[in-house]
Formats: C-alpha cells, structure tokens, sequence
C-alpha cells in the first residue's frame, strides 16, 4: 500500500486519521507522517492499517504500474 493509496481509501471509506489510527491501534501521527510522505510505518503496523481499511471495504488495486483503491462491491 502506497501513501497515496492510504490517503485515497481512508477518504473512500469517510474516515479520519484519528479514526484510522485508533482503530488500527497505531499512534495518530503515523497515519498523517505516512500519507505526507514523512515516515514509513513498520511493516506490522503497515499491516494493520491495511487490514482495517479493507474492513472497511476498501479493495486495493496493485496492478501494473497504476495502483489505486477502489470499494468491495
């Protein structure tokens, strides 16, 4: 999952960086530093951001030199 990838779900899935970190059980700053661009999580934690996001719906498209995100139907 890409930062880019991580912003774009979260916004498809209308939920905070808060929300996300708190459920993901991460610190709140790790979402934002991600998305920006300004650190890499753990892999771990990396791990459960997306696994919460998918939860949620969300379904990650890692194909070609294009990934993007898109909602489970």
């Amino acid at each position: 999952m890409t930062p880019a990838q991580c912003r774009a779900a979260r916004m498809l899935a209308g939920i905070s960086q808060a929300e996300l970190a708190g459920v993901a059980v991460v610190p709140a700053t790790l979402t934002t530093d991600y998305e920006t661009g300004v650190g890499m999580p753990e892999p771990s934690d990396l791990d459960a951001i997306q696994s919460e996001l998918e939860w949620a719906g969300i379904e990650f498209i890692n194909g070609g030199d294009r990934p993007g995100v898109r909602l489970r139907k």
